[in-house]
C-alpha cells in the first residue's frame, strides 16, 4: 500500500474513534436524562454495539494506518517526539477506557437487563454509574484530542 492508502485509513479511523466516542456520549446523556427505563436500556445497549464496531474499529484503522505510515515512510515508530507522545496519549486514553469506562458499561447494562417492565425511573445505581460514565469518558476523550492536535500539527 501507498503513503497516502495508509493516512486515509488513518484519518478514517481518527474520524470513527473521535465521532463515535463524542456523538455516543452526547446521545447517552439526553437518553440518560429522560428518566425513561426503556430509553436508558437502549442507549446503554446502543453504546455497547457502537463500541464493538466504530470505536475498536476506529482504533484497529488507525493503528493500520499508523503504523503502515512509518513503515513506508522508513520512520522509526517512534523516532519523533510528536509520534512516542501521541502514541503514550492513545495508550492512556486506551487504558481509562478498558480500566473504566468498560466494566462501568458492563455494570449498567446487568443493571437494565433486570429492569422489570413496569420500572417507572432509573435505579439510583444506574444514575450513579451514568455519571461516572459521562466524567471517565470525557477525560479519556483529552488525551486523543491531544494525540490528534500532536499528530496535525507534528509538534
Amino acid at each position: 500500500m501507498t503513503y497516502s492508502v495508509f493516512k486515509l485509513l488513518h484519518i478514517v479511523g481518527l474520524v470513527l474513534l473521535v465521532g463515535n466516542v463524542t456523538v455516543t456520549s452526547v446521545w447517552k446523556v439526553f437518553a440518560d436524562r429522560t428518566g425513561e427505563p426503556a430509553i436508558a436500556a437502549f442507549a446503554t445497549r446502543m453504546v455497547i454495539v457502537t463500541d464493538w464496531f466504530l470505536t475498536l474499529g476506529g482504533v484497529a484503522l488507525l493503528a493500520v494506518g499508523g503504523y503502515g505510515m512509518t513503515t513506508v515512510a522508513n520512520m522509526p515508530i517512534f523516532g519523533a517526539r510528536w509520534l512516542a507522545e501521541s502514541q503514550g496519549l492513545f495508550a492512556v486514553a486506551g487504558v481509562i477506557w478498558l480500566g473504566i469506562l468498560v466494566p462501568t458499561q458492563a455494570a449498567q447494562q446487568r443493571i437494565v437487563r433486570a429492569f422489570p417492565a413496569d420500572l417507572r425511573e432509573l435505579p439510583a445505581e444506574y444514575r450513579r454509574l451514568a455519571r461516572r460514565w459521562i466524567m471517565w469518558g470525557v477525560i479519556a476523550t483529552l488525551p486523543l484530542l491531544a494525540a490528534m492536535y500532536l499528530m496535525i500539527t507534528r509538534r
